[in-house]
């Protein structure tokens, strides 16, 4: 820190200028106008930041009010859709209806199923028992080693008698078994809720006019 002697020039009753050294001022070399600009800035930046964060806030509040306004929304659709207007229809004796803006509103059946992972050994033995084991894809894999890559074209030799243990993988593909259950269903043949989780309801299909 440098330090700077000011020298302050007093004026005697006429007029003349005089040095003296009881009036010298000793001054530091920090500049404070230029210090005091600084911390403005600091504390409007520190300001602004505050002011982002507290956006950030605001919106993620609005954002997880929004996702909860659509689940109720969705649920509000899929009640109309699948129970209300399903119901009205029928008691109406009508599966169509054509409305006055041109659009037409049908409703269909839809189904789905799953297999669990506590069913999966139940539910393929059922299939099987019942003719349908071609529904399932049944993936057999090998883990060779490094410099094995000759082998694998082998691998149908290799296998067990070689040493390799062979890494099965049975599923059904959702697709696959949704169409099961829809063609079982609407044929009037049995399938098992309980180990296919099956579902069976009906949607309200609206075509709107072009």
């Amino acid at each position: 820190m440098s330090v700077k002697n000011k020298i302050v020039f007093a004026a005697d009753k006429t007029g003349t200028n005089i040095t003296s050294p009881y009036v010298a001022e000793t001054t530091t070399g920090i500049n404070f106008e230029a210090d005091q600009r600084e911390d403005l800035n600091s504390v409007n930046d520190a300001k602004s930041l505050s002011d982002q964060v507290v956006k950030l806030k605001t919106l993620e509040d609005d954002f997880v009010q929004k996702e909860k306004e659509l689940k109720e929304l969705k649920r509000h659709i899929e009640l109309v859709s699948g129970e209300v207007i399903p119901t009205m229809m029928q008691e109406m004796n009508i599966s169509t209806l054509k409305l006055a803006d041109g659009s037409s509103v049908e409703v269909k059946p839809v189904y789905g199923a799953s297999i669990t992972v506590a069913n999966k050994e139940a539910a393929y033995t059922w299939l099987r028992e019942n003719g349908l084991g071609d529904l399932i894809k049944n993936e057999i894999t090998v883990s060779f080693g490094r410099n094995e890559d000759n082998k694998a074209s082998d691998y149908a030799n290799l296998a067990k008698g070689q040493g390799y243990e062979p890494v099965q993988k049975l599923k059904v593909e959702p697709m696959t078994l949704k169409a099961l259950v829809r063609e079982r269903l609407e044929s009037g043949q049995e399938m098992p809720s309980d180990l296919f989780n099956v579902f069976a309801g009906n949607r309200t299909k609206v075509t709107r006019s072009k």
